[in-house]
């Protein structure tokens, strides 16, 4: 009876292993891919959120200017 448990305990012990081995590589592959992913992006010089929202920030900004100034165009315009 003994070695049956051995027998058990050995083959848990053994897919345990397996597991964590299964984990590690998926942890591996995943950092891959994101380092990857990552590469590419930089290669593609796209921007980052934070810069299109103040680049967009800044638009808006001129757009209000540019309407103001127009309206002050037209008032002087109509004196």
């Amino acid at each position: 009876m003994q070695s049956k448990n051995k027998i058990l305990d050995d083959l848990s012990q053994l897919m345990t292993n397996a597991m964590g081995v299964a984990q590690g590589a998926k942890d591996e592959a995943g950092n891959a891919v994101s380092s990857m992913m990552d590469r590419w992006l930089a290669d593609r010089d796209f921007v980052t959120r934070e810069e299109f929202d103040a680049v967009r920030a800044m638009a808006q900004k001129a757009r209000e200017e540019n309407e103001a100034l127009a309206a002050r165009i037209a008032a002087l315009e109509a004196k």
